[in-house]
């Protein structure tokens, strides 16, 4: 059994719980911010493989007293790392520090990095460079109270990167906040859905991953399977499984519309890149004038609330349209609603009968769900 903590956006944490008992973990305690949970190493190659609201998946290395900065370098030096790295490979170090001796966590940082290249140049004479780039071996330090916990980020990049969307767009709702929250909703995965106001289309291509049974890493390259550790007769059979898992097809709709057509345009290409351009549809069409092709069962959507359309009465007058769609199109649907602006939210004019706070990028926002009476 090895320890593992999945790092997620916060107020998502009870969808990734959800997410690891599904796949078996062990131990699971959910964090502010993220979930610890155990289980073997197949477990750890599964969570990267398909965790949809997870940020990273990271293995505890090592734990222990780290009062100051030579038992901090004795610790880290303790690992057996000629077993997790090669000499000619690379590494970086993430620090965070708190209510520590050790107060700077670039200090950290180095104190960590100079225990591991020590080791490897004691026994090979040579030792392994720091690539803060694209490191073969990413790490992460935790000093907390004088304990120290590192990490090795068996991901690599972000799991939100699944290789879908053409570029990185400015809206800070990324895959994997998008998927936490459609988790959070218990949305059936067999219901009609819409996005309204879908922008370049994150709720609808990750809804129609999730329809479809699509692994979110199923498109992309771990860190791990550079490893000299690395166990492809493990890994392997779960990307077949995965791949054998997909759903061609969907017997409801899964739509977006948007009065932008640059946000349309990357919302297709995104979808295509998904693999799910067949399952999606996406209308040119401003909210006053959207008629679902199909009466949605279920809405979910990340309508303005920031400077992005400006002040005063534009972005009043969207969240109007948005009450207005709501009552006239989607009665009998269950409404969810990102919002960061709680003074918008009243002029939707409906009563919202649950909320989840969640964090979206900077923004402190609320999930909330208004079942739209028939």
């Amino acid at each position: 059994m090895r320890r593992y903590f999945a790092p997620c956006t916060l107020g998502v944490e009870e969808a990734l719980v959800g997410e690891l008992r599904t796949l078996g973990a062990a131990a699971i305690a959910a964090r502010p911010g993220g979930v610890e949970f155990e289980g073997d190493l197949r477990l750890g190659y599964a969570a990267n493989l398909w965790l949809r609201s997870a940020i990273r998946v990271q293995e505890v290395l090592v734990e222990g007293s780290a009062a100051g900065p030579e038992e901090l370098y004795e610790l880290v030096a303790s690992v057996e790392w000629e077993r997790l790295m090669g000499v000619d490979q690379t590494l970086a170090v993430d620090a965070s520090v708190r209510d520590s001796a050790i107060t700077h966590s670039g200090f950290a940082a180095l104190k960590t990095k100079d225990a591991i290249v020590d080791r490897f140049r004691r026994r090979f004479g040579r030792r392994p460079s720091v690539d803060v780039e694209r490191p073969d071996l990413p790490l992460k330090l935790v000093l907390q109270r004088g304990r120290a916990t590192l990490y090795r980020i068996l991901s690599g990049e972000s799991l939100h990167k699944r290789g879908w969307r053409p570029i990185q767009v400015k809206s800070p709702l990324n895959e994997a906040t998008a998927a936490g929250l459609l988790l959070l909703s218990g949305w059936d995965r067999r219901s009609s859905l819409v996005d309204p106001m879908c922008g370049s289309g994150t709720f609808v291509v990750e809804a129609a991953l999730l329809a479809a049974d699509v692994a979110p890493g199923l498109r992309r390259r771990f860190a791990f399977e550079g490893w000299p550790d690395y166990e492809a007769s493990l890994f392997e059979p779960l990307r077949r499984e995965a791949r054998a898992r997909t759903k061609e097809r969907l017997p409801f709709l899964l739509e977006g519309a948007d009065r932008h057509g640059g946000a349309l345009a990357l919302a297709r290409r995104g979808a295509e890149a998904a693999g799910v351009a067949g399952l999606v549809r996406f209308t040119d069409a401003d909210l006053r004038a959207f008629v679902p092709a199909e009466p949605p069962k279920v809405v979910f959507v990340n309508p303005p609330y920031g400077e992005r359309l400006g002040e005063g009465e534009d972005l009043v007058a969207s969240w109007r349209d948005l009450g207005a769609f709501l009552h006239e199109r989607c009665r009998g649907a269950d409404a969810y609603v990102l919002s960061g602006n709680p003074e918008l939210t009243r002029h939707l004019g409906l009563r919202v009968e649950r909320r989840w706070a969640v964090r979206n990028g900077p923004l402190d926002c609320r999930l909330l769900h208004y079942p739209i009476r028939e």
